[in-house]
């Protein structure tokens, strides 16, 4: 295990100026709105933005001023890949460690505006020793070379991390990926995970399910629209991540529309991205995909899980909170047939996917409040 700082070369941060400003842009879509995808209009201002004042340089430092670290982990596989990890320790010694996992096209950007909220509360007995690692292939982590980084080898290699941090008893958040990387963990280490909490837990369909209820209902009409409008770019990333990749890589503008597309639609946003999320942490989350290229390798995980996703039964005590806006929203008793011993389960009024970015407050009391049960 060794310290880690983010040292962005400034030839990197010239280039990406300069292949902004030679982008070559598509016409606009025939339709109004985003029926075909991110309105041009909206993504060439982002990237004129993003070109000539944006500040790479400021986030470096606020993401230095965190403890990281790097170290290699085998998820109990033949090959090592080096994670990156923030931890940050809080002042309350009694605090809990606690785990946080994003997804795609999420990063540990997600958690930089709780961090400080989660390690020093008002209230010490709140307290969290953090531990924020990026995925295999995301972020400053390496990238795997082998096939086999799927959902529950990470969650091994999460146990390794803990482990080797010195932590015994902790408890896990995640959510998108990080969702099902948790409740992995949860069954694959219950002696010393203590509770996980979950904004996006999955569930088979009981095969003798009841009527819903008229929220329930919603929400499964917006799971039928999602996998019918919007999950293609799973499909793709399933089945094409090293095709995918080539663009991604190659046009900074290609991959802020492929992930700010999803933020847009999977956020509580009243049609406006930057309602609830500020321009700067928009393009601080692509810039996590960008310098260290990533487009192609991030995608790969849904190559490795996306069709085989398990849903074993999870004993670990386990805290839900479905904001309204969140892709998928699974009704309570489909939940608790996988995950048997549900202590709290939430539903806010505001809020999507992005529940930390979006709602930091939100996120955080909902944190304090499961792990209240479990500590």
């Amino acid at each position: 295990m060794r310290e880690f700082r983010i040292k962005t070369p400034q030839p990197d941060l010239d280039d990406l100026r300069e292949r902004l400003a030679r982008t070559r842009w598509p016409e606009p879509a025939t339709v109004d709105g985003w029926g075909q995808g991110m309105p041009v209009d909206y993504v060439r201002e982002l990237c004129r933005y993003w070109e000539q004042k944006y500040d790479w340089r400021a986030t470096e430092a606020e993401i230095n001023g965190y403890p990281q670290f790097i170290t290699g982990l085998d998820g109990g596989g033949d090959d090592i890949v080096n994670v990156h990890f923030l931890h940050v320790r809080s002042p309350h010694q009694k605090a809990l460690p606690l785990l946080l996992t994003h997804g795609w096209p999420g990063s540990l950007v997600e958690f930089l505006d709780v961090l400080d909220a989660l390690t020093d509360p008002p209230d010490p007995a709140d307290a969290f020793h953090v531990v924020c690692p990026s995925l295999p292939g995301f972020g400053f982590s390496g990238k795997p070379t082998r096939p086999g980084w799927g959902v529950e080898r990470i969650a091994t290699a999460w146990a390794q991390l803990m482990d080797r941090l010195g932590y015994r008893r902790y408890g896990a958040q995640g959510g998108d990926w990080g969702s099902m990387i948790t409740a992995a963990l949860g069954i694959g280490a219950p002696e010393h995970v203590i509770g996980i909490h979950l904004t996006m837990p999955l569930a088979p369909r009981p095969d003798d399910d009841r009527r819903l209820t008229e929220a329930e209902r919603s929400a499964a009409a917006d799971r039928k629209s999602f996998w019918r409008t919007g999950s293609g770019y799973a499909a793709v990333q399933a089945t094409r991540p090293q095709t995918l990749g080539y663009g991604l890589l190659d046009s900074p503008a290609g991959q802020c529309a492929w992930i700010l597309e999803k933020l847009w639609e999977w956020t509580d946003c009243a049609d406006h991205l930057e309602n609830v999320i500020s321009r700067d942490r928009l393009l601080d989350n692509v810039m996590l995909y960008w310098l260290p290229g990533t487009g192609a390798s991030s995608a790969r995980l849904y190559w490795e899980s996306y069709a085989t996703r398990r849903f074993d039964t999870v004993e670990v005590p386990t805290g839900v909170t479905q904001f309204p806006k969140e892709i998928i929203r699974l009704p309570r008793h489909w939940l608790e047939r996988r995950f048997v011993d549900v202590r709290y389960f939430s539903t806010p009024d505001t809020g999507g996917h992005f529940a930390a970015l979006e709602q930091p407050e939100e996120f955080v009391e909902e944190l304090r409040t499961f792990f209240r049960l479990v500590r």
